[in-house]
């Protein structure tokens, strides 16, 4: 389900937020939002595509585990559509082992946060993320 309640015209970042918990999900959009960015946030992988393209964000923020899906999934779907292989992902999962942190990495991510992060942490990796993007 997409959360367009969230929606912030006056941000410029956009930042896709793929989470299926509910409370991470709102306490890490409530934090973005009043960071400034523009954030739209899901709670599935089924949407995921449609956010892609209606949304059309600067970063995405990913978790692995998802109810109908995997991250690793949407990572490789990324992959494959040129327009969306340049768009910085920062998977934030609580999956801890190296063997999911190289395949998310092999798969196209940028980062890898192990949950749980510091939203300080999330917004320094957004900004650094989107700012590479951009050279």
């Amino acid at each position: 389900m997409m959360n367009f309640t969230s929606f912030n015209p006056t941000s410029s970042i956009k930042v896709l937020l793929v989470e299926d918990n509910h409370i991470s999900r709102q306490l890490m959009s409530d934090f973005l939002i009043d960071c400034g960015y523009n954030v739209l946030s899901l709670a599935e992988a089924g949407t995921f595509t449609s956010a892609m393209t209606c949304f059309h964000p600067d970063v995405v923020l990913l978790d692995l585990k998802l109810p109908d899906g995997d991250g690793y999934t949407l990572l490789s779907h990324l992959q494959e559509k040129p327009e969306w292989r340049n768009i910085p992902v920062i998977v934030v999962s609580a999956f801890a082992f190296r063997v999911d942190q190289q395949r998310a990495l092999e798969l196209g991510a940028r980062r890898y946060l192990v949950k749980p992060v510091k939203l300080n942490e999330v917004m320094q990796v957004i900004q650094e993320e989107v700012a590479c993007s951009l050279v």
